[in-house]
């Protein structure tokens, strides 16, 4: 996805990584248990008396605890959703307590297949449980108890975030106020699942992947984790927007007849680029864990594949968000979202934004995004503020 933008004068400036640790074990959806995990999150804004104003931020595939603000002034790459978190912005860090988490299973932190199996003593690697999105879900109910939060003023995220904020209001509805889901889906389409597995294939297939050991012989697996990452970012684009960005411009070599100097296109080094870095940061186990944890979604399977049916469970207000170049995740994915809302009588708000950003664009800045999302969340603090202040007098 998209890379965060240079932090803005409203940032919320330097923030710390925080640490939950939790020794209850956790029941896993494929029958399996955690003896054991740790939670990275970090927080911004303050918590109100009531605790009221906490707001759950969900994030996607390659994301994690670190949303906005900034580790230290001398990296000045801000959090991943920095431009829609912090004083004055979508989700107003005077207003909300604002709570950002990397899910278990991820590489950045939280116990996931790079940490140590206690019952082993040796890195997790591809032993570590199969996750399903309300395995984080619970996960994150617990992390809630531990801050004081028994009512989430919203649970937000976009694209795999979106479908954690939408399982959310089935496993708890009654720990849920807004449900805001941006750019997601009821489940993966074929093509989508494709897409992931074609990813997978290219890790697996990487001689230095070891089916997964190859922490064991200190290598890493990064050409299959590059080329997918390739594969994962082209889906991210619109082909207008790529064309836009890139057209057909020649980083080196020539079309000139006569020379014979290998031709290469900015939109190869562009995505070499990508594909390098992420190889470097993240952890090849942890994308397949990810990949098919976005696969195995469906949030109406269990009611007999009928979301009306799964929607009646929920008790919040729903805020659904879709950009009309993604094709990742379609307009009509959200749509069908909205549809299944309002048969089941629930109270849903609707947006489809004017974007050329293909699915990145609910990373990024959006005059009309902003405006949507922005003037949602204050209405919330308007309530919240409100009902402080009646139960006060």
């Amino acid at each position: 996805m998209a890379e965060a933008s240079t932090s803005s004068d409203n940032s919320i400036g330097i923030v710390k990584p925080q640490t939950a640790e939790f020794d209850e074990p956790l029941s896993l959806a494929n029958g399996r248990s955690l003896a054991r995990y740790q939670l990275l999150y970090e927080t911004y804004g303050t918590l109100n008396k009531d605790a009221s104003n906490g707001v759950l931020i969900c994030h996607a595939l390659s994301g994690n605890h670190h949303a906005a603000g900034l580790h230290s002034y001398d990296d000045p790459k801000p959090g991943w959703w920095d431009a829609y978190i912090g004083p004055g912005k979508a989700i107003d860090t005077n207003r909300f307590f604002v709570v950002s988490l990397n899910n278990l299973g991820g590489c950045d932190g939280s116990t996931g297949p790079t940490s140590i199996n206690p019952a082993s003593g040796e890195v997790w690697g591809p032993d570590f449980p199969s996750l399903r999105v309300r395995d984080w879900v619970h996960s994150q109910a617990r992390l809630a108890d531990r801050l004081g939060i028994a009512r989430w003023a919203a649970v937000v995220g976009g694209s795999l975030g979106g479908m954690q904020a939408m399982r959310w209001a089935l496993e708890y509805p009654e720990r849920v106020n807004r449900c805001v889901a941006i750019a997601s889906a009821m489940k993966l389409t074929a093509q989508n699942i494709a897409f992931n597995e074609t990813a997978r294939q290219a890790i697996s297939r990487d001689p230095e992947f070891k089916d997964g050991h190859y922490q064991r012989s200190d290598t890493v697996p990064r050409s299959g984790l590059s080329v997918a990452r390739m594969i994962g970012h082209i889906t991210y684009l619109s082909g207008d927007g790529m064309g836009e960005k890139f057209g057909r411009q020649l980083r080196s070599g020539s079309f000139t007849q006569g020379q014979d100097e290998p031709v290469e296109f900015q939109v190869q080094s562009y995505l070499r680029y990508q594909g390098e870095r992420f190889s470097d940061s993240f952890d090849a186990n942890t994308y397949i864990l990810m990949t098919r944890a976005l696969d195995y979604f469906d949030l109406a399977r269990e009611y007999q594949n009928d979301p009306v049916k799964a929607f009646s469970h929920a008790q919040c207000k729903f805020l659904v968000v879709s950009f009309t170049s993604d094709w990742r995740f379609a307009p009509a994915r959200s749509r069908e979202i909205a549809d299944a809302l309002m048969a089941a009588n629930k109270e849903v708000s609707y947006a489809e934004i004017e974007s050329d950003a293909g699915h990145d664009a609910f990373l990024l800045p959006n005059m009309r995004y902003q405006a949507v999302f922005g003037n949602y969340m204050a209405k919330l603090a308007d309530e919240i503020e409100t009902g402080e202040q009646e139960a006060g007098n």
